[in-house]
Parts: structure tokens; C-alpha cells; sequence
């Protein structure tokens, strides 16, 4: 998924609201996670690399539950203006529904990223408004028929990570 070709392909411009973008030149660290009530409501993370922001579609959210794992497909890369994008994208278009921020802040790899996201194992920390510490995305192995790649994310045990019933944010 190389650049914003895949995203540019999937989404008509004079008809959505969202950000047209392009692959910024200047390095960032940003990180944000949106809350998508798309066909089924999910949170959409997105790690600023590259001058795009990788995404990942996270089923129910992220937990700060060592034990929750959570599915996160991968879905095409997002131009790092995506990142203060709310609103409604219209019924009938891709991905159409409501979007808002539901977190943001800086990441950072506990490792080469390069090289993490082609191993399948993202271990990286977030300082976000709502979440912080160490988080992982591993990928899982693809099952045939399936056109994306699935991961699970997951919260390491650390001084950010809550208890099954300790009250959630």
C-alpha cells in the first residue's frame, strides 16, 4: 500500500468531505484514533510514517486491558491531513458514515518501525490525550480468501494498562 494511490482511488472528492492530502515531506510523529460509525461502528487508528498515516480499522476499540486483544485490519494508508477530519462522509460512499477524533497525541517504536511492520510485530508507545504507554500490533497469519492483512492490538501490561474491571475511559 505505497503513498495515497489506494486512498485517492477509493473516494470521490466533489462528493466527500474528506481531506484530497498528499504525502507530506516533513517527518512526524503524530498519532490519532478515530471513532467511524460506518456500517458497523469501529475506531480507526492511524500512526503517522512515511508521510502518510498507516491505518488500521480496530474492531470495539482499543482496551487498555492487557487480556482484550483486539482485531485492527489494516486498511489503506491516509494523508496526515486526515488526522483533524470530522464529519459525515455521505451514505453510499466508501466508508460512509459519521467520523469523529476520538484520541490523538505522538507515537513513538520501541524499534525500527521499517522493519517491525515487515516482521508483523509494532510494538510502539503512545502519549495521547486518553491513552499512553506500550502498545503492540501483531499480524496474524492470512487465512485464505482474505484481501487484507489482519492484526491484533493489544495493550502491554504497564502502568497505563487497567484491570478487567476497573472503570474504562
Amino acid at each position: 500500500m505505497a503513498g495515497l494511490k489506494t486512498y485517492h482511488a477509493k473516494r470521490r472528492f466533489g462528493v466527500t468531505a474528506e481531506p484530497k492530502g498528499k504525502i507530506a515531506r516533513k517527518a512526524g510523529h503524530a498519532f490519532v484514533i478515530q471513532k467511524h460509525a460506518a456500517r458497523r461502528l469501529h475506531y480507526d487508528l492511524r500512526l503517522e510514517l512515511d508521510g502518510v498515516m498507516k491505518s488500521w480499522a480496530v474492531t470495539r476499540g482499543p482496551s487498555r486491558v492487557p487480556s482484550e486483544k483486539r482485531l485492527a485490519v489494516q486498511v489503506e494508508d491516509h494523508p496526515i491531513d486526515y488526522n483533524k477530519f470530522e464529519g459525515t462522509i455521505p451514505a453510499g460512499e466508501y466508508g460512509g458514515g459519521t467520523v469523529m477524533v476520538w484520541d490523538r497525541g505522538t507515537w513513538s517504536p520501541e524499534h525500527d518501525a521499517h522493519k517491525s511492520l515487515k516482521k508483523g510485530h509494532l510494538s510502539f508507545f503512545l502519549n495521547g490525550e486518553k491513552l499512553h504507554g506500550l502498545w503492540h500490533l501483531v499480524r496474524l497469519k492470512k487465512r485464505r480468501g482474505e484481501s487484507k492483512d489482519n492484526w491484533l492490538l493489544i495493550k502491554s501490561n504497564d502502568e497505563a494498562a487497567r484491570k478487567p474491571r476497573a472503570k474504562d475511559i
